[in-house]
């Protein structure tokens, strides 16, 4: 099963120690070979809004910061306890922040 752990915006900035304990996070995700991907976004972006068979663009930054998704990890794991434990590690590491855990379909 694959997950998609998000990281909203609003978080305190990272330190030294963060980045350190973040990457051993890290590498023990990708040795288990659960971790797929990770990345971080943008705050500025453009939303994309259908109806009636029109399409508009919006440039962002968003209402909201703590609204906005800034990183996120693609985890392949055995099941959603597994990635939600996952999640508790890494908000261990992180501290205070929101974010969502949601499940990747598609082809595999």
């Amino acid at each position: 099963m694959r997950f998609l752990m998000t990281l909203n915006g609003g978080v305190a900035a990272a330190d030294e120690q963060l980045y350190a304990e973040m990457g051993k996070f890290v590498e023990e995700l990708t040795s288990a070979g659960v971790l797929l991907a990770t990345g971080g976004l943008a705050m500025q972006g453009t939303h994309a809004s259908a109806s009636g068979g029109r399409v508009t663009f919006t440039d962002g930054p968003y209402a909201e910061a703590k609204e906005t998704i800034v990183s996120f990890a693609l985890l392949e794991v055995r099941s959603k306890e597994e990635a939600i434990e996952l999640s508790r590690r890494f908000w261990e590491l992180v501290g205070d922040g929101e974010g969502d855990i949601r499940q990747v379909f598609g082809p595999e």
